[in-house]
């Protein structure tokens, strides 16, 4: 058996897919070992297909020299590594977008059994390390050299971090999901895509919940069909892989050239570690528990701001005071593109316990979801004369308050209600602004009720 990893195609500005490449590969090999087979075999046999999946693994989306959607490619083929690695380098360099300097392709082939324990645990710490931490190409060259891996570069070789991280994946990750990606034809690259609107989000509500993230019922956008000059027509996420394929079936649109089904770490929340507010670095992901510590504040551009209060995981830890003038603190950022989701985060107030994840950049936590643990309640406010029904005034420093009218007192300040737009739970960002990697609410598996965006 043979995996051979690939990464780093793409172009910003001039497009191509690091998947459309994989898949091309996959399809050579197809195309080769299945004719060298007939060659070898009764003509009456029908050849057996040599790849067994397909591997689209999302890495850390922080990193500063991600691609576009940083992902890195495996093929799991029954073939000869000699073999797969010439036919791999060969379509790798006649795809990558190489003419733009930040494009760094890379290959490397292993040639071992693509069961998980036959994967190294070196090669499985490098992947994991990967989708959550920063590597160095020296990293990838050394593991790759301690392995004899075979690889090719073009530019720096950049692309070898993720394409080594690919092939470690297998064993290094635990939860996957698919995306089935269907393919334009090569002379429509560049052009608008047509696709009938209606029929997608028919398909996305036929899917439902098995298939996600394939339209935005509240912005009104097919999120499944990119606006990029790349060869995808659209791609399908899910659960079931059978589901996603009918989804994309009954999406009417321009011909489909091609098709891959893809196994994925997409939606799997996997990116993000533990963490606390005093410890946090910039381009790493995180889970975070802490109080909200300031208002939250519509700024110009229409981000969302509020600081966060360092707060243990005890749920009977109060909210900080004006005494914890040194407790840690974290801005936290609901961006514009967010959109509905920074209502939620404006109806959050000072108090409210949270659970707060995404990536920490240039010190600001860029929200991707959140979960609510505890709400403020009651507020204290000025005390209304059960007279008059008029709010009191103070009556000085530490003497409580008084109507002038009545003469009726109050000790202190009243307990009241506070009518909140929020529930106990979790929220989310909506489909148009979803990571890749981010886990959508509907998907379960949270540790409170959740409020899943469409």
């Amino acid at each position: 058996m043979t995996i051979v990893g690939i990464d780093d195609t793409d172009s910003r500005e001039r497009g191509m897919c690091t998947t459309y490449v994989a898949a091309r590969i996959a399809e050579r090999l197809r195309r080769t070992c299945c004719r060298d087979e007939q060659t070898s075999a009764d003509a009456h046999d029908a050849p057996t297909d040599p790849i067994d999946r397909l591997l689209l693994v999302r890495l850390n989306p922080a990193v500063e020299y991600k691609t576009r959607g940083n992902a890195a490619l495996a093929i799991h083929a029954d073939c000869d590594p000699d073999l797969a690695f010439s036919v791999a380098r060969e379509t790798l360099a006649s795809l990558a977008e190489t003419v733009d300097e930040r494009t760094n392709p890379g290959l490397v082939v292993a040639d071992h059994d693509v069961h998980q324990t036959a994967i190294s645990g070196d090669v499985a710490e490098f992947a994991e390390r990967a989708v959550r931490d920063h590597l160095e190409i020296e990293d990838a060259t050394a593991c790759c050299e301690r392995h004899g891996y075979r690889s090719w570069h073009a530019g720096n070789g950049r692309g070898r971090i993720g394409a080594l991280a690919a092939i470690g994946a297998w064993r290094a990750l635990e939860e996957w999901t698919y995306e089935f990606i269907s393919y334009r034809e090569p002379d429509s690259w560049g052009t608008p895509r047509q696709v009938d609107r209606e029929s997608v989000f028919a398909a996305a509500e036929w899917g439902y919940p098995d298939v996600w993230d394939t339209v935005d019922r509240g912005e009104g956008e097919t999120v499944c069909v990119p606006h990029t000059p790349g060869p995808i027509l659209h791609g399908i996420r899910g659960d079931d892989a059978t589901v996603a394929r009918a989804v994309a079936d009954r999406i009417e649109s321009e011909p489909v050239a091609s098709s891959q089904l893809f196994v994925t770490n997409q939606g799997t929340d996997v990116h993000l570690r533990e963490g606390a507010i005093e410890t946090v670095r910039d381009g790493r992901a995180y889970r975070l528990e802490g109080w909200v510590e300031s208002e939250p504040e519509t700024r110009r551009g229409g981000h969302v701001f509020f600081e966060l209060a360092a707060a243990s995981v005890d749920d009977d830890d109060d909210p900080p005071t004006d005494d914890d003038a040194e407790q840690p603190r974290l801005e936290c950022a609901a961006f514009e593109p967010t959109k509905r989701f920074r209502d939620r985060v404006r109806a959050l107030r000072v108090g409210d316990r949270l659970t707060a994840c995404g990536e920490v950049s240039a010190g600001t936590l860029k929200l991707e979801k959140f979960a609510v643990r505890d709400l403020v309640r009651t507020e204290r406010v000025t005390p209304i004369c059960p007279d008059c029904d008029r709010t009191m005034e103070s009556a000085g420093r530490d003497q409580g308050y008084r109507c002038r009218d009545c003469e009726t007192s109050a000790p202190e300040k009243a307990t009241v209600p506070v009518d909140r737009d929020l529930e106990v739970g979790w929220y989310e960002v909506p489909p148009c602004a979803r990571r890749h990697v981010a886990k959508p609410l509907v998907r379960g598996g949270f540790d409170a009720p959740v409020h899943p965006e469409r």
